[in-house]
């Protein structure tokens, strides 16, 4: 069990608002469990979730041990960057679901990590152990997960100050005339296809990517990109807002060209993470090679059409 304690400084925020601003590792609707299950008291007493503090209000916030795992140990092959008895950096595979969800309870990565490594971190419950940050099916690339609630915890605060940095490589449709640039968007459910994510006008969450030209080629641009915030298809989501969708994007790209039968899923890659070390402060730099898949694509374009100019890789 976790025992949280905070003060409210103001008047008239909602308790579920509050207390999942304070805490990386809990979503608003976990609060919301949290309280239905009278795991959340302000000064010692039962609240709803929609209850408005009052200033100095002592807010107490309960985390109970999870419930033991259901979901099965396999042994399936993992790329391993690194691995102590706090954290472990993994290079996903394209193609790799991160955690259990309805319907799939098999071949995860949680599924792996649990026969690997026996212990994780149990704050994100159940069906998410260890697992501080996710990446899509079809996103390759680094990604760290907790052996303990104390590096998951650092490494959540780490992820959401920014002091945690990822750096992405990406092939985008078109040529991008900017050399770098900031895409601004709020990110949010797609009001039509339920699916999807878009960017929305005064509504969703506030959402900002980096981007830098690497090398151009006549109908594809090797980019990469850095994200200000995590937001769901967060990368794949802004290209297509400016014009530029990712090369067999399946959601944002109408994948209708030859290359985009070259490759399962959208060719993004996430290829850099720098983090400090939960336990010693050290700052670490993992890096996760560029997928062959992808390489095979770039190698075709240089082939067939040149590039117009060549930077390097993160």
């Amino acid at each position: 069990m976790s025992l949280y304690e905070y003060t409210a400084k103001q008047d008239n925020e909602r308790v579920d608002a509050f207390v999942s601003a304070q805490n990386n590792t809990l979503s608003r609707s976990a609060v919301q469990k949290l309280i239905a299950g009278e795991n959340i008291l302000v000064n010692g007493k039962k609240i709803k979730a929609n209850y408005r503090l009052k200033s100095n209000d002592c807010i107490t916030v309960i985390v109970p041990e999870p419930v033991p795992l259901d979901i099965k140990a396999e042994k399936i092959p993992l790329d391993i960057l690194y691995e102590d008895e706090h954290i472990i950096v993994i290079n996903k595979q394209r193609g790799m679901i991160v955690h259990p969800a309805p319907g799939v309870y098999s071949g995860t990565l949680v599924n792996a990590l649990l026969a690997h490594c026996h212990d994780l971190s149990g704050i994100n419950g159940i069906i998410r152990p260890g697992i501080v940050h996710r990446l899509d099916k079809d996103t390759s690339g680094v990604m760290v997960a907790a052996k303990t609630d104390e590096a998951h915890l650092s490494l959540a605060e780490q992820i959401g100050s920014k002091k945690a940095q990822r750096c992405y490589l990406a092939i985008a449709n078109g040529n991008i005339s900017e050399n770098e640039g900031r895409i601004n968007g709020n990110i949010g459910r797609h009001p039509v296809d339920r699916k999807k994510m878009a960017v929305l006008v005064g509504k969703g969450k506030s959402a900002a990517t980096i981007f830098e030209v690497l090398e151009r080629f006549r109908q594809y641009t090797f980019i990469k990109c850095r994200l200000l915030t995590g937001r769901t298809h967060q990368i794949r989501v802004h290209m297509a807002y400016i014009g530029h969708p990712l090369l067999g994007d399946p959601c944002y790209s109408k994948c209708n060209k030859p290359l985009d039968r070259k490759i399962a899923g959208q060719a993004l890659h996430s290829n850099t993470l720098k983090l400090y070390h939960p336990a010693t402060g050290q700052e670490m730099l993992f890096t996760a090679p560029v997928p062959d898949d992808m390489v095979k694509i770039l190698a075709a374009l240089k082939n067939r059409n040149g590039s117009e100019n060549n930077g390097g890789f993160c």
